[in-house]
């Protein structure tokens, strides 16, 4: 378990320098990276994130993209649902485009980002 928190400190140094502090006393950014250690920890097959970024600073963000590209490096599926679409292109193998409910757009996500229909509807280009 030791080597398993040490990873995550890794992952989230801020959580180190916060390990004595209760959770409910942590910032937004600093919960929402001890909910996704909390998960890691766990070595799950599949990681559902829904809207991570939601509420973080743009530096929290970041960071938490980062960690998704590197556990789904690591072998660990992640199922990613997120409005930021560039962000969660950049993170991803694959990419769906929701609207009302229904799949309108699915493919590689490179192949995605490069899209000019995605690109003007979804990234503001």
């Amino acid at each position: 378990i030791k080597r398993d928190v040490e990873r995550m400190f890794g992952f989230f140094p801020r959580l180190k320098e916060r390990a004595a502090q209760l959770a409910g006393t942590l910032s937004g950014g600093e919960q929402q990276m001890l909910a996704m250690a909390r998960a890691i920890i766990s070595k799950p097959k599949l990681l559902l994130l829904d809207e991570p970024s939601m509420g973080l600073s743009p530096i929290m963000v970041e960071k938490i993209f980062e960690v998704v590209r590197e556990i789904s490096k690591e072998g660990i599926t992640v199922l990613l649902v997120e409005q930021n679409a560039r962000l969660a292109l950049q993170a991803a193998n694959r990419g769906y485009v929701m609207d009302s409910g229904l799949v309108t757009m699915e493919g590689d996500a490179k192949q995605m980002l490069d899209d000019p229909k995605v690109r003007a509807a979804y990234l503001g280009e």
